[in-house]
């Protein structure tokens, strides 16, 4: 059995990661369309900002949001493939962010004094790593959520989704930082010493970024009081997920060296926190029509037949050669998904494409 169809048939994460510009999110919606024609119950979640899902699906983009949405797939095709569902969601950071603090204020007033605070709504938007950090609790989200035996990950270019990986530790350190444990609202004497001592400093920094902000900063870490243990013990659970045995991890790839070493160094990353990469799929690799030139094309009329051929041997070798590192240093199925004539761009094409990722190599 082909090794992405192992992954599809046995796992119940499947991350996909790669640079921007090697196709990984239609390799993404590809395979979740191909694991839902093996019969299972999947969601492809995109946490890449830009609207790359909604035009491999041929989608409107209006039609995807941070809610599951059903997609149909297309007439079955005749040979036995299973009936499963696809389902796709695109990343809202500030939506996914209110329901969490649904989830963990202890009280509606506390919640509400949260959501309408004005610090709380900036940050929601434009905190860096929130992004990443609400991508994990989404993901988190639809494992649990019986509708999907499968969640397809379309993460963003590999500069950003260490980012993703490292948001639940990001956020415990935040939670133990000494200057949040000031900031927030406390209940000792001691403690409120220290909290008017911050009050103090922030007051200065009014002069510089206005009152309004401080006095929405403070009133925020005053409503948070009271919810890091639920947030801490969240992240923790995510950081499960991400290494548990049911979360595989499949590097997208074009055959160019930079390509490449892109991969070679985010897997090592990746091993680095104790996560192995499961496979490659390499997009756009050029047809290999011979080893080498054949003989008796000597004639003059065939020249430029044989100058093509020359061409593409070269090519295909070259490419060769750039793949050699990721059998050699991953030790991982690598999987060539030829140059198509043209982009995908549509369920069709999708369905399409899942053969051939599936296909015996």
């Amino acid at each position: 059995m082909n090794a992405l169809a192992r992954l599809l048939d046995e796992r119940s994460v499947l991350v996909c990661v790669g640079t921007g510009g090697v196709g990984k999110t239609t390799t993404a919606a590809a395979l979740a369309m191909a694991a839902a024609r093996r019969g299972r119950r999947v969601c492809v979640l995109t946490i890449d900002p830009a609207r790359r899902l909604s035009d491999a699906m041929g989608l409107d983009e209006s039609v995807l949001g941070n809610e599951p949405r059903r997609v149909e797939l297309p007439r079955a095709r005749d040979d036995g493939a299973g009936h499963g569902e696809l389902w796709a969601v695109m990343l809202d950071t500030a939506t996914t962010f209110d329901a969490l603090i649904a989830t963990y204020a202890p009280t509606p007033q506390q919640q509400q004094t949260i959501l309408t605070n004005g610090f709380y709504r900036n940050i929601a938007d434009s905190m860096s790593g929130a992004h990443e950090y609400m991508a994990m609790e989404k993901l988190y989200e639809l494992h649990a959520d019986e509708r999907f035996d499968l969640v397809v990950v379309d993460t963003p270019p590999t500069t950003n989704a260490i980012d993703f990986l490292e948001a639940p530790d990001r956020i415990r350190r935040f939670l133990d930082h000494r200057l949040y444990s000031v900031l927030v609202t406390p209940t000792g004497g001691l403690a409120r010493v220290a909290n008017a001592a911050a009050r103090t400093f922030l007051r200065s920094v009014a002069r510089v970024v206005g009152a309004s902000v401080v006095d929405d900063a403070i009133e925020f870490f005053a409503a948070f009081d009271g919810m890091e243990e639920g947030f801490r013990a969240r992240a923790a659970a995510v950081e499960r997920l991400l290494r548990a045995e049911g979360t595989a991890f499949v590097a997208v790839a074009t055959p160019r060296p930079d390509v490449v070493r892109d991969v070679l160094a985010f897997s090592g990353l990746l091993r680095g926190t104790g996560i192995d990469t499961d496979a490659v799929v390499v997009n756009r690799v050029h047809p290999r029509f011979t080893a080498a030139m054949p003989a008796g094309l000597e004639d003059p009329s065939l020249a430029p037949f044989t100058t093509v051929l020359a061409q593409s041997i070269a090519i295909t070798e070259a490419e060769e050669a750039t793949l050699a590192p990721l059998h050699a240093v991953l030790d991982v199925t690598v999987v060539r998904v030829p140059l198509l004539d043209a982009d995908v761009h549509d369920l069709a094409g999708l369905d399409a494409l899942g053969p051939i990722l599936l296909a015996e190599v």
